[in-house]
């Protein structure tokens, strides 16, 4: 019995290792994978500063044949993408030293088989910054190459379409009260000493205008995720570099509104209810109407805040449906 237990695992194995082979990107059928990148969030871009100006772009790879392709995604994706950035002279800039570090160190990449059929697409969001060194301010041309079969095979590779990006000169030490984070204005974001009730007025109104700077701004996005138990579980065994980056694309889901929608939705308007906290711990308990095209839906949100170093922040959730008006 544990014999014949085996054989079949074996041939479903087997079986598995074929159907995969059968349909995956290979030099022949390349030209049926097409991949498109457009930038994310659009907004205004400085040299440098990765993580507090990046440059996010949106990926999609699409299936344009009739039948199943397969490919390769790293979980890192370092060793499935490449960026390429070019000046108006067609000078090409150079690589960070993350990613050299990373391809040039003995280790192991883990990657997972994506399949799509005919018409299906998978996107993600990178930050150009962690790939590219933009250290001037210019005009670039960017594009993106494509790993099927992950880096190492990179003589495999897709080529996406280009884009201008436009990167300004840097604000001056006199001006650095100005930074890019609201709207696509140049008005500094400053977390402040603002009760519970406020923190959470404020983060509704920015939801409401698309202001996504000042929507994270009392946002504990790390405790966020955790309220998740798949990503709580991974995010707790990861490096330091792998946590930010699972917080980086978090973020991006959430603006994307692929999870947690609830927090994401978009009131038509909302009444503080009522507001009850501690030194440390709090609630805001807020009606919010959602406007359809033949009804409206009303809910209540309970926000959980806590303060740190007295700062308040939103780190928990809840919504109770009240039904349709």
């Amino acid at each position: 019995m544990k014999r014949s237990t085996i054989y079949i695992i074996s041939l479903l194995l087997i079986f598995g290792q074929i159907a995969f082979g059968q349909n995956k990107v290979t030099p022949d059928n390349l030209d049926n994978l097409s991949v498109s990148i457009k930038f994310f969030d659009r907004t205004i871009y400085y040299p440098e500063n990765k993580d507090t100006n990046p440059v996010f772009v949106h990926i999609s790879i699409k299936n344009n044949t009739n039948e199943t392709l397969r490919f390769k995604l790293a979980d890192d994706r370092m060793f499935s993408c490449d960026f390429n950035a070019f000046t108006v002279k067609n000078t090409q800039l150079q690589q960070t030293e993350s990613i050299i570090s990373k391809r040039t160190t003995n280790q192991t990449v883990y990657f997972r088989e994506i399949s799509l059929e005919t018409g299906e697409e998978y996107s993600f969001v990178e930050n150009l910054k962690e790939y590219i060194q933009i250290t001037e301010p210019s005009v670039y041309y960017i594009e993106l190459n494509f790993y099927p079969e992950l880096y190492k095979s990179k003589y495999l590779s897709k080529t996406s379409n280009r884009l201008t990006l436009e990167v300004r000169p840097s604000p001056s030490a006199a001006s650095s009260s100005v930074l890019p984070v609201k709207n696509k204005t140049a008005e500094l974001l400053k977390m402040e000493e603002i009760s519970p009730d406020k923190v959470v007025e404020q983060t509704i109104i920015a939801r409401q205008k698309s202001l996504w700077d000042q929507y994270f701004l009392y946002m504990d996005i790390e405790a966020m995720l955790l309220r998740n138990s798949a990503q709580k579980r991974k995010y707790i065994t990861v490096s330091a570099e792998e946590r930010a980056r699972m917080l980086k694309l978090y973020k991006a889901d959430l603006m994307q509104s692929k999870l947690d929608n609830d927090i994401v939705a978009i009131p038509e308007k909302f009444e503080i209810e009522k507001t009850v906290y501690t030194k440390t711990e709090g609630t805001v308990t807020v009606t919010e109407w959602f406007k359809y095209p033949n009804f409206r839906e009303k809910k209540s949100y309970v926000y959980k805040v806590r303060q740190r170093e007295g700062i308040w922040q939103i780190y928990d959730y809840t919504v109770t449906n009240l039904g349709t008006e």
